[in-house]
């Protein structure tokens, strides 16, 4: 039996733990749905959108069509208290301004936005541009990435999901990182993303005919990514980390491809071997055999990350490259699994896809 707020369900479903989705009208709101309404143990109660209000999910996203007949109803509406569990997919300095309430009343929250996933509030004002909300929640929220923090999810009250370039990247170094293997300096990640990663809004750089048949960096100068980043791979590594981080935009809809490159401590360290020792009993996790690459389209609509390791011409600097999709393991699907964490369900539950290609 697994215990919830309120809630008591079975492995096979009898009751359903009570879940709502503040902002679902974005990418990682259609993709949390896509996976929730599957999901044999939960139940979607509630979905908001401030400009959607009154409108069927399934009427916005005709891929819904005999899946649910929920409505849009307002962000502040009172059935949100009712819930287990609520997901925020919003933009950034949303989250900090509803998450306590939702606390106060005994509701768990998995939140998909950048708020509070920086432990130093100041350091997250330097770098999105305003006070935080909610400062003080910010050292207690649970960073939620399952390979690093699972024991810390299970009891949370607040996870904050990990950015998609954030998540391929730690994934990456994490077991060089946590073997020692690598100097902390110069540490490099150059990323390139589908489309999708810059949310469903009618920005010009999204545009067909902006970004088809080009492939550019941007954020060169500093990415809100970064701290993130440097904030994680400093946990792993137990000291300060200085990484040069470079992301791309890449004319497809969704996936991210990150290269990192890091300097062996010692030349004859066995890289593909620690890598699939440390990942071995990770579901979500492939190390792909020696000498082959991943792919963005492998792992399309899934929840796995796929990662290959290279020492080219046996020197000394080490290349990992690591392929996700950005809307599930890099967003809803990585909010999905903690969730499953949260309720003490088994972590494939509800994401046992296998991704689409081509």
């Amino acid at each position: 039996m697994f215990v919830t707020t309120g809630t008591t369900i079975s492995e096979h479903g009898d009751l359903m733990v009570k879940v709502g989705i503040i902002g679902a009208t974005g990418y990682t709101g259609v993709e949390l749905l896509r996976l929730l309404l599957k999901h044999p143990d939960v139940s979607v109660q509630v979905v908001t959108s401030r400009t959607e209000i009154g409108r069927r999910l399934d009427a916005l996203f005709p891929t819904l069509r005999g899946h649910t007949d929920l409505v849009f109803t307002d962000p502040d509406s009172p059935e949100l208290l009712d819930c287990d569990l609520v997901f925020f997919a919003t933009p950034h300095n949303v989250a900090m301004r509803s998450v306590p309430k939702l606390l106060e009343a005994g509701v768990r929250v998995v939140d998909l936005s950048a708020d509070y996933r920086l432990q130093d509030p100041e350091l997250w004002s330097q770098w999105y541009g305003e006070p935080h909300a909610s400062p003080d929640l910010c050292a207690s929220a649970v960073y939620g990435l399952p390979e690093v923090s699972r024991a810390a999810i299970v009891d949370a009250n607040l996870v904050a999901c990990p950015g998609c370039y954030p998540t391929a990247v730690q994934l990456g170094f994490l077991p060089l990182l946590k073997a020692g293997a690598v100097e902390l300096q110069p540490l490099i990640a150059s990323c390139a993303s589908g489309v999708s990663g810059a949310g469903r809004q009618g920005k010009i750089p999204s545009l067909l005919t902006e970004a088809s048949e080009s492939f550019k960096a941007y954020g060169v100068a500093g990415h809100r990514h970064l701290p993130e980043i440097e904030q994680g791979l400093a946990h792993l590594a137990g000291a300060p980390v200085r990484l040069t981080f470079v992301p791309h935009l890449v004319p497809m809809s969704r996936g991210i491809l990150a290269t990192l490159f890091a300097q062996l401590k010692n030349d004859t360290t066995d890289c593909q071997g620690l890598f699939e020792a440390y990942y071995a009993d990770e579901t979500f996790v492939d190390v792909l055999p020696a000498g082959e690459q991943p792919d963005t389209r492998y792992v399309r609509g899934s929840n796995r990350c796929q990662l290959s390791v290279t020492v080219p011409q046996d020197r000394s600097t080490v290349v990992v490259t690591a392929a996700i999709d950005n809307l599930t393991r890099g967003a809803s699907g990585q909010a999905v699994q903690a969730m499953n964490i949260m309720l003490g369900l088994p972590e494939i539950r509800g994401l046992e896809l296998i991704s689409v290609t081509p």
